[in-house]
C-alpha cells in the first residue's frame, strides 16, 4: 500500500519529463502512395528510361540510314553562272584562230540543270550487311530499354520497402522512448519515497537519453529513406510531388521460389533481358563482319542523268545518259583487313560477355533465392524473439514496481525488445525485398 501511495501521490520532476516524439505529425499532409503507383511514376518519370528510349530511337534511325544505300538514289541540281566565254587552249590542243584570240571581258549568263540517278546493283553485302547489323542493334537496343525498365522496377520497389522498415523502425523508436518516459516517472516516484536510490534514475534517465537518440536516428533514416524513393520515381525530394505516406504491403510469393535454384536460373536464362541484349549484339556484330568482308570485292552499280544547259533559259540544250558503274579498291593499305580484325574481335568479345552474363545469372538467382529462404525462416524465428521479449519486459516491470527488480534489469529488457522489434521489421521487410531481387534474378518484371 505504501508503494501504491507513493505512486499515485509523487509527481514527476519537469525538467526530466517525455519529450514530444520527433516524427509526430510530419506527414499529415502526405497523400498516400501503393507500390503499383510508385512502379507506375518511375517507369513515367526515371531519366534513365527516358534515355534508354532515346537510344533505340537512334537505332532506329541508323536502320533507316543503312537501308538508303540498298535503294534508288536521284539528285536534282542546277547552277547558274555569269561567266565570260575566253578560249583557253591546252597543251597538245589543235591550235585555232580562237586560240590567238585576244581577251575579251564580256560575260554571258550560263545555265546548267540536270538531275542524276543511280543503284546499286551488288557489293558482296556490304551495303545489305550493314543493313542488316544496324537492324539487329535496333533489336538490342530495344532489349536494353527493357533491361534498364526491369532495373528501374527493382530499384523503386526495393528503396518502397527499405522506406516502409525505415517508417516501421521510427515507430520501434518512438515506442521505447514513450516506454522508457514511463519508466523514468516510476523511478521518479520510487526515489522521492525513499524506495530507490539515486542510482537507478540516473540510469533510467541515460536510458531515455539513449533512447532519445535512436529516435532521432531513425527519423533521419525514414527522411533519407523517402528521398531515396522519390529519386527512384524520378521526383525532386523538395517537391510537393514528394510527400507520400507508404501503403504497407508486401510482395507475393515469386512463382517457383520453393522449387530448386536450377530451374530458376534455365528461366532466368530465357528471360533475362540482358542476355537478350547481347544475343542481339553478337548477331549485329556477326553480320558487321560480313559486311566488311564484302570489301575484298567490287561494287556494280546502275547510273543514268539528263541535264539541259545553255545561256538562256529558253534555249538550253539537252542531254541524257545511262550506264553502269564498278569500283573494286584493289589496294587500301590493309584498310580492310584491320577493320574486319577488329570487327572480330569485338565479336569474340561480346560473346565473353554473355558467357560472363550468364554465370552472373546464376549467381544472382541463388543469392535472392538464398535470401528469400532465409527470410522464410528468420521472419518466424524474429517473431517468437520480439514475442518473448515483451513477456521478459512485462515482467521485468512487475518485478521493478513490486521492488524485487533493479533498474538495470528493467534497462535491459527494454533494449531487447527494441532490438527484438528492430529484427521483425528487418525480417519482414527483408523478404519483401528479397523477393523482389529473386524477380527480377529470374527476369519476371
Amino acid at each position: 500500500m505504501l508503494l501504491l501511495h507513493a505512486l499515485a501521490t509523487a509527481a514527476p520532476r519537469g525538467a526530466h519529463a517525455a519529450e514530444p516524439d520527433v516524427g509526430a505529425g510530419s506527414h499529415s499532409s502526405a497523400r498516400p502512395l501503393a507500390l503499383a503507383d510508385a512502379e507506375a511514376m518511375a517507369l513515367g518519370h526515371q531519366p534513365t528510361i527516358a534515355q534508354a528510349r532515346g537510344q533505340r530511337q537512334a537505332a532506329e534511325g541508323r536502320v533507316e540510314q543503312t537501308r538508303a544505300g540498298l535503294l534508288p538514289q536521284i539528285i536534282v541540281a542546277g547552277t547558274y553562272q555569269r561567266t565570260t566565254g575566253n578560249f583557253a587552249p591546252r597543251p597538245g590542243s589543235l591550235p585555232t584562230t580562237a586560240a590567238a584570240a585576244t581577251w575579251n571581258s564580256t560575260t554571258y549568263n550560263y545555265f546548267n540543270v540536270g538531275a542524276t540517278a543511280s543503284q546499286l546493283i551488288y557489293d558482296f553485302g556490304q551495303a545489305s550487311g550493314r543493313w542488316r547489323a544496324a537492324d539487329a542493334s535496333r533489336d538490342a537496343a530495344a532489349a536494353s530499354e527493357r533491361a534498364i525498365r526491369a532495373q528501374t522496377l527493382l530499384n523503386v520497389r526495393r528503396a518502397y520497402f527499405q522506406a516502409l522498415a525505415a517508417k516501421d523502425l521510427l515507430a520501434v523508436a518512438d515506442e521505447s522512448v514513450h516506454n522508457q518516459a514511463k519508466h523514468l516517472q516510476q523511478t521518479q516516484a520510487f526515489v522521492q519515497a525513499g524506495m530507490r536510490p539515486d542510482i537507478d534514475l540516473a540510469r533510467v534517465r541515460t536510458d531515455l537519453a539513449n533512447a532519445k537518440v535512436q529516435q532521432v536516428n531513425a527519423n533521419n533514416n525514414h527522411a533519407l529513406a523517402m528521398t531515396v524513393l522519390a529519386q527512384t520515381m524520378g521526383v525532386a525530394s523538395d517537391s510537393r510531388d514528394s510527400q507520400f505516406e507508404l501503403k504497407d504491403v508486401q510482395m507475393p510469393p515469386v512463382s517457383g521460389e520453393d522449387d530448386s535454384s536450377d530451374r530458376l536460373v534455365s528461366e532466368a536464362i530465357r528471360a533475362r533481358p540482358e542476355i537478350a541484349v547481347l544475343d542481339q549484339q553478337e548477331r549485329a556484330q556477326t553480320l558487321t563482319v560480313r559486311a566488311l568482308r564484302g570489301g575484298y570485292g567490287p561494287a556494280l552499280g546502275a547510273a543514268a542523268g539528263a541535264s539541259e544547259t545553255g545561256t538562256a533559259l529558253d534555249h538550253l540544250v539537252p542531254n541524257w545518259y545511262v550506264g553502269l558503274t564498278l569500283g573494286w579498291p584493289l589496294l587500301q593499305g590493309g584498310l580492310t583487313d584491320g577493320q574486319v580484325r577488329e570487327a572480330e574481335g569485338t565479336l569474340s568479345s561480346i560473346a565473353a560477355q554473355g558467357d560472363a552474363l550468364r554465370l552472373q545469372i546464376r549467381v544472382d538467382v541463388e543469392q535472392a533465392w538464398l535470401a528469400v529462404t532465409a527470410s522464410k525462416s528468420t521472419i518466424v524465428a524474429a517473431g517468437e524473439a520480439l514475442t518473448n521479449a515483451r513477456d521478459q519486459l512485462r515482467l521485468a516491470e512487475r518485478r521493478y514496481e513490486t521492488g524485487i527488480g533493479s533498474a538495470i534489469e528493467l534497462g535491459d529488457a527494454q533494449v531487447a525488445v527494441t532490438a527484438a522489434a528492430a529484427q521483425a521489421v528487418g525480417a519482414r521487410f527483408g523478404l519483401a525485398i528479397a523477393r523482389a531481387q529473386l524477380q527480377a534474378a529470374v527476369g519476371t518484371l
